[in-house]
């Protein structure tokens, strides 16, 4: 017989999967959608589909270091895991309400840290590496979205430029017996091409969102025991693809239209990065932050593509003022790829803004203020209440 206390744990597990679909979904697929190239309808059921291919393989690395090695196992006793749970899932909520990305990975560390800190079993050494894969992953997002920003970008786009086309990507053509497939009315080949490109990409993004979140979800269920890693990958699946369903679309909605408006070019661009960053760290078995990888890129694409006019001595020295860089850079038509810097006496062009300063700053706020509250609660919690497991 099932008794209460699992149906609690798993409830609590599936509460923040819930959430976890909100939260990853709008990172994975905002560039996407706000580039026209998807529903969100769509975007939900695929997106249930590769958050479960990439937990059932990469993701379980990331439950074993969330399961058992940032605390020992013996302190996730049934009540100890649903008071994580409940933790992890309350932070993420209230991200969702005000439709940010919550780095969901931040906020379950930072939970399980506040049992392992009351309990006194946390690894000093495992946190530290995950901290300074923290570190690194923005750091890392920002100056290769820079670097192709400022260097690559402009021949990219010279070669590859995408004029989007009014009206439908693809038409069926009636003119013969059986219908079939043709690209819609002033659909080029090359848009077609790229488009598939760019869903592809949203895709893979969802593999890593997979790889790294669906252990957020059900680790401290793993770790003491309750359930199966195979189990564990289905209900985390489940409740993910639920809120990708639901919430999520707010999320979406603030990635997509509320950060940037992203070209088809520069989604690909960020995509492919974060998406790497965040796989390569699952990998490893490092939970990370799939929506702070992106979020970096993105303002480092806009920032190296907003430097342009800017020799790089400039930037070295700093002397580079507001006025010399051109904010709406990502967005404007392209220019001399070979040029970098300004002529002797060049006005520099600038107006608009590539991204929304005070999206960033509540996107920045939330990362901060999520996990470290996880933890104070989780911390607090066990500390008055005997309900972990002995070390």
């Amino acid at each position: 017989m099932v008794s209460v206390l699992f149906l609690l744990a798993a409830l609590a597990a599936g509460f923040v999967g819930f959430n976890i679909g909100g939260s990853s979904t709008g990172v994975a697929w905002g560039p996407a959608v706000g580039a026209n190239i998807i529903n969100k309808t769509a975007v939900a059921v695929v997106m249930t589909f590769f958050v479960f291919l990439g937990g059932w393989t990469v993701g379980r690395n990331v439950i074993d270091t969330l399961g058992g090695e940032i605390v020992r196992q013996s302190v996730f006793t049934t009540e100890a895991s649903i008071v994580v749970l409940a933790f992890i899932g309350l932070g993420m909520l209230l991200a969702n309400l005000y439709g940010v990305p919550v780095s969901t990975s931040m906020t379950a560390v930072g939970a399980i840290s506040g049992l392992g800190l009351a309990t006194n079993t946390l690894d000093w050494a495992v946190l530290g590496e995950i901290v300074v894969w923290w570190i690194i992953a923005p750091i890392v997002g920002f100056w290769c979205g820079a670097v192709v920003g400022r260097y690559f970008y402009p021949h990219i786009e010279e070669r590859f430029a995408i004029q989007q086309s009014e009206g439908p990507l693809l038409a069926l053509d009636r003119s013969g017996v059986v219908p079939k497939p043709t690209l819609g009315p002033g659909t080029s080949r090359r848009e077609a091409v790229s488009t598939v490109v760019v869903f592809l990409i949203a895709c893979y993004m969802s593999f890593s969102a997979g790889a790294s979140n669906v252990a957020n979800a059900v680790a401290p269920l793993v770790g003491g025991g309750l359930v199966s890693t195979n189990d564990a990958v289905f209900l985390a699946t489940a409740t993910i693809g639920l809120g990708a369903f639901t919430i999520a679309r707010r999320t979406l909605e603030s990635v997509g239209n509320g950060l940037t408006d992203l070209p088809l070019l520069a989604a690909t661009i960020v995509m492919v990065v974060a998406a790497t960053i965040t796989t390569v760290a699952s990998a490893l078995g490092i939970p990370i932050s799939l929506a702070l990888a992106t979020v970096m890129t993105i303002v480092g694409l806009g920032w190296g593509r907003a430097t342009r006019s800017v020799a790089a001595a400039e930037i070295a020295r700093g002397e580079v003022d507001e006025e010399d860089v051109e904010l709406d850079a990502l967005t404007e038509e392209p220019e001399d790829a070979a040029r970098i810097g300004r002529e002797p006496g060049e006005d520099v062009q600038h107006a608009g803004d590539l991204f929304d300063p005070s999206v960033v700053v509540r996107f920045v706020s939330f990362w901060i203020i999520g996990p470290s509250v996880a933890t104070a609660l989780s911390y607090a919690s066990f500390v008055l209440l005997p309900i972990a497991g002995s070390a």
